[in-house]
């Protein structure tokens, strides 16, 4: 009997907050799409998601309906929950209220990612850097995770903790992305001196010369910079790199 196929599912995470998760997320899509890979995007930042904004996605279902439909007997198709951004790229959106966030159990998590994997050729979670029940269910559930990080004291002491941790549990289904785009003034620590706090290697890095100042006028256009050939021209070292960490996340035999 023939196997079925399933998609690979990959988390963009971080010990601190607004280091750029969103945005490494939504264009690690843009990449898959020119990979011609079907994505979804999953944004598991249930208390303040923002993978919606950022593509200009209007909604009125979530995650939140998605679940408690299926707790009610209420659940038809899983694509009733979906909103597409194109032909390739598509998001289950987080609430809207973040008092339903609350009410979602992490046991369905794993349901939902096995779900879309049947689905989809890659599924992308986005998250929150809070190691509750919800992201630590999800972070043993995955295939791989991106690791980011930036030039920051506070967020280089978090995801040395988060490391030391997946170190304990002999896991190493993790690659670590240094996103010098998100504070291009900031060059506090050398790379040496980094990789000395985290005790493990930086795979990826994306250069300071990837911060582009009025970012907020393609995020209100629901642009994806990896799409847009203009400006993928303008930042092409950059995007060569997101290429090549998108293909270093899906490589066969690499869990």
């Amino acid at each position: 009997m023939a196997s079925i196929n399933k998609g690979k599912s990959i988390c963009v995470f971080s010990a601190k907050g607004g280091v750029g998760k969103t945005f490494i997320t939504t264009n690690l899509a843009g990449v898959y799409e020119l990979m011609k890979k079907k994505v979804l995007i999953i944004d598991l930042d249930l208390f303040s998601g923002g993978i919606a904004a950022s593509l200009n996605i209007d909604f009125d279902k979530n995650i939140y309906n998605c679940i408690d439909d299926i707790t009610n007997n209420r659940y038809h198709n899983f694509t009733d929950y979906i909103y597409k951004y194109d032909d390739y790229i598509s998001i289950l959106p987080s609430p809207k209220d973040p008092r339903q966030a609350l009410k979602i159990d992490a046991k369905y998590i794993e349901l939902l990612i096995e779900r879309a994997m049947f689905l989809y050729d890659i599924v992308l979670i986005d998250t929150n850097h809070i190691l509750n029940d919800i992201n630590l269910f999800m972070l043993d559930k995955v295939d791989k995770i991106l690791f980011t990080v930036t030039n920051d004291m506070l967020d280089l002491k978090n995801m040395k903790s988060v490391i030391s941790i997946f170190k304990d549990l002999e896991l190493s289904n993790y690659k670590v992305l240094l996103n010098n785009s998100r504070d291009p003034f900031k060059d506090y620590f050398s790379l040496y001196d980094m990789k000395s706090i985290l005790k493990t290697n930086i795979d990826f890095t994306l250069s300071n010369k990837f911060f582009i100042r009025d970012i907020d006028k393609y995020l209100m256009d629901g642009k994806i910079i990896s799409l847009d050939k203009r400006l993928s021209n303008i930042y092409s070292r950059d995007i060569s790199n997101l290429y090549d960490i998108g293909a270093e996340l899906i490589k066969e035999g690499d869990k």
